[in-house]
């Protein structure tokens, strides 16, 4: 073991690893969109930040954890987490380097810039954090960049809550993780791998933990979840990494105490090399992973995550209890934490009465799980009397979830046992192909977008108003209704070959199918951080899921009476349905995702009826729950894969169904996405520049294809001919009649000129490899 010589403070009893930083009301997401439009400072949005963080130390000591025992984490972001280690740590793309200063410093505008790019020089690409909802922006790293201790945020935002007498714990993204989760930049030569920088940029962490102790913290969190992900890199390399890297941090003379956190899944193999080297406290995932054994924490701090971060199901506490008391024996001291950051989960239950005593009785948002994790610390500390209501509530609380007629319903059990295999295959492609082709008769290279068009401030206000009862359903769906067919208008005029009807009554693709499907309910402020400003309000699935109407036909009927162009019906799928929503976690994730699927069924049907012959069905969430563990991966591959097939193999031979995935490393799940049996498929493809292309050749993807080409989660407007690239790649491994011309996805949250604008340019670059 490596000699250990620094004495931090104990580390507290109780803590989570991070809390919501979008705001209660989002305050961040309309001071960052205010700045970003111009129509407020940078001072303006610093000091509404400031006022962010203000309000969030106060509540969590409200809540019960320590004003001065590091319990409370310093976790903040304008944008996303990984983006600042980069910016910490100078690692801007040379495309950008024209916005630092001369010190090497960022201000936000540049910050911004890189975050979602300007003109002709593309953001960072953005994927999924993990096995979360959560968008990271990927660094780019070279033989090129150089490490240095670029901005002092971090340090900054530490001092700044020490003067408002809080002594916080800062949270920074660790070494191994930024690294492993990296790409090589434009710069750099082929088969550079960024983790070939750790020696240089060890120095940087570091440093920064020394400016730390200067500035008087007594402990800092380094997130590894890396560590518990089975990546591509060997596992022996990952492993000597960790020893290298907390051996050298845990040797520093000067530093504040080490917790090393790694949530999302179990650490295993990692666990022991961790506990061998000089870092003083070790967080463990104990609601995704196992309470591991054959180690020992003597003269260690366990940070036992007994407390789901990513889910909002109140916790069972007597379960958790003996959770610690398992971890207890392992010797050393014992802390209670979240098993995640809580920017998983919403702010607060406060404001959600309407979702009725029953539900939230069973649930536990962040405030209220900082409660039970201060409960927890207390039944360890001082016994169980001490906290013997919280307790019997608790029990309370989950007996009657159980009995309740909601979550256990007859008519979907019964429709469940009744499926059999024939439900989830349909009719040889070729058939369908050519039955198809016979009703569309499309060209190669068919144009098309991905479902959702503009949300104007007109959409909305109607929306809001009707929710309020201020105009009546005819008024309302009068609007939705002048929205569609202005959409469809716009459609033919640009020349799309496959038209959309743009989803003005939706408000989100999955909240929209909850508010009608049975066994769902849907909050007023569960607000949950996307990316950035984006935020996104969850479901909550607490019961077995029924149909108990159409959900889409009239607005997909009414949009195809408008053309005579092909009008795709929009849904989204069962596993997408189940990522972006909270799920239950009382049965197994593949009989609720059948459930749904099932109901989705019937949608399909009810489509075709109304002579909808292009039936889209989402799955963009596909790799987002693929387990981190290879071990586990087939499993879910195979009920998410067939509980699609499920929905959509009672589809006739000539209606061709779609399917949408976005953020996924594709290459991992090829197989899957063929063994969907959708007709097309389209990907988000071109913030990466069609990376995905090499596992499509590879595979001998038959049926049709659509890479997208232009990344509408940037405001920038790609040019035709950047597009046509793109294309022209995608056509050296798609034939041309596999493949489809589209956008990355949904253009939700774009302007109507910034979108037509697009749209014209794909439109042309679709003609120009097409001639």
């Amino acid at each position: 073991m490596s000699e250990n010589t620094h004495a931090p403070a104990p580390f507290p009893g109780a803590t989570i690893l991070g809390y919501p930083r979008i705001g209660q009301m989002r305050e961040l997401k309309k001071a960052l969109e205010s700045f970003w439009k111009g129509t407020s400072t940078e001072a303006e949005l610093e000091a509404a930040a400031a006022r962010l963080r203000a309000a969030n130390r106060a509540r969590l000591a409200a809540l019960g954890l320590g004003r001065d025992d590091s319990s409370i984490p310093s976790n903040f972001s304008f944008y996303d987490h990984v983006l600042d280690a980069a910016v910490a740590f100078g690692a801007i793309p040379t495309r950008f380097a024209h916005l630092r200063a001369a010190d090497g410093s960022l201000d936000l505008a540049g910050y911004s810039t890189i975050a979602r790019g300007v003109d002709d020089k593309a953001p960072l690409e953005m994927t999924k954090w993990f096995d979360s909802n959560y968008h990271y922006l990927v660094p780019e790293i070279g033989p090129e960049t150089v490490f240095s201790l670029s901005s002092r945020r971090w340090i900054d935002e530490f001092v700044e809550a020490k003067e408002d007498g809080y002594l916080t714990r800062p949270v920074v993204t660790g070494p191994l993780t930024f690294l492993y989760l990296s790409k090589p930049s434009d710069d750099a030569p082929a088969g550079f791998d960024p983790i070939s920088r750790l020696d240089d940029l060890l120095p940087v962490y570091e440093e920064l933990l020394r400016a730390f102790a200067d500035g008087g913290a007594e402990w800092v969190q380094i997130d590894e979840p890396i560590l518990v992900a089975d990546i591509d890199a060997p596992r022996a390399e990952v492993l000597a990494n960790a020893s290298r890297v907390y051996r050298a941090l845990g040797d520093l003379a000067k530093r504040p105490g080490l917790f090393v956190a790694a949530p999302y899944a179990s650490l295993d193999d990692a666990l022991p090399v961790l506990l061998e080297t000089g870092i003083e406290a070790i967080g463990l995932d104990l609601v995704r992973g196992a309470v591991p054994s054959g180690v020992s924490f003597a003269g260690k701090t366990a940070v036992a995550g007994v407390v789901n971060g990513r889910n909002i199901w109140r916790t069972d506490l007597d379960a958790a209890l003996a959770t610690l008391e398992q971890i207890k024996a392992l010797g050393g001291e014992v802390a209670v934490s979240s098993s995640t950051s809580l920017f998983h989960v919403p702010h607060t239950l406060q404001g959600e009465e309407h979702l009725g005593k029953d539900l939230l009785s069973w649930l536990a948002f962040a405030d209220e799980k900082v409660a039970e994790i201060v409960t927890l610390s207390t039944a360890l500390t001082q016994g169980e009397q001490a906290v013997s209501k919280a307790l019997a509530e608790a029990r309370e609380a989950l007996k009657a979830r159980a009995a309740h007629p909601g979550t256990n319903r007859a008519d979907v059990r019964e429709a469940l046992a009744a499926i059999t295999p024939a439900d989830f295959e349909r009719t040889a492609f070729s058939v369908r192909a050519a039955a198809q082709d016979a009703r569309f008769g499309l060209p190669d290279l068919a144009t098309t977008t991905i479902g959702s068009f503009p949300q104007t401030p007109e959409i909305r206000k109607a929306r809001a108003a009707w929710a309020k009862g201020e105009i009546d359903d005819a008024a309302y769906e009068e609007a939705m209704k002048a929205e569609i067919a202005s959409v469809v208008k716009l459609q033919e005029e640009l020349g799309l070959d496959v038209l959309v009807h743009g989803e003005a009554e939706r408000n989100d693709m999955v909240q929209y199918f909850a508010e009608l499907l049975e066994g769902f309910d849907v909050t007023v402020n569960g607000w949950v951080q996307s990316y950035g400003s984006r935020c996104t309000r969850p479901s909550i699935l607490w019961g077995d899921v029924a149909r108990p109407e159409p959900m889409t036909v009239k607005w997909s009927a009414y949009a195809q009476s408008l053309t005579d162009k092909p009008m795709k019906g929009m849904l989204t799928g069962p596993v997408t349905i189940l990522a972006w929503s909270f799920v239950r976690d009382d049965q197994p994730l593949g009989v609720t995702a059948n459930q749904v699927a099932l109901a989705l069924r019937q949608e399909i049907a009810d489509l075709e009826a109304a002579g909808i012959g292009i039936i889209q069905v989402d799955e963009p969430a596909l790799r987002e729950l693929l387990p981190l563990k290879k071990a586990d991966q087939p499993a879910y591959l195979e009920w998410s894969v067939n509980s699609f097939r499920l929905a959509t193999s009672g589809a006739k031979d000539d209606t061709q169904v779609h399917t949408h995935l976005c953020y996924s490393e594709f290459g991992e799940v090829i197989d899957a996405i063929d063994g969907l049996n959708a007709d097309v498929t389209s990907i988000e493809a071109a913030r990466s520049r069609m990376e995905v292309l090499p596992a499509i050749r590879n595979h001998g993807f038959e049926r049709g294809i659509g890479p997208g080409v232009w990344d509408i989660h940037s405001p920038r407007v790609p040019s035709t001919e950047e597009m046509t690239e793109l294309l022209a790649l995608a056509k050296e491994s798609i034939a041309p009649k596999q493949l489809w011309v589209n956008p990355d996805c949904g253009l939700k949250t774009r302007g109507y000129e910034e979108t037509i604008a697009s749209l014209k340019n794909l439109i042309a670059a679709a003609k120009a490899v097409r001639d």
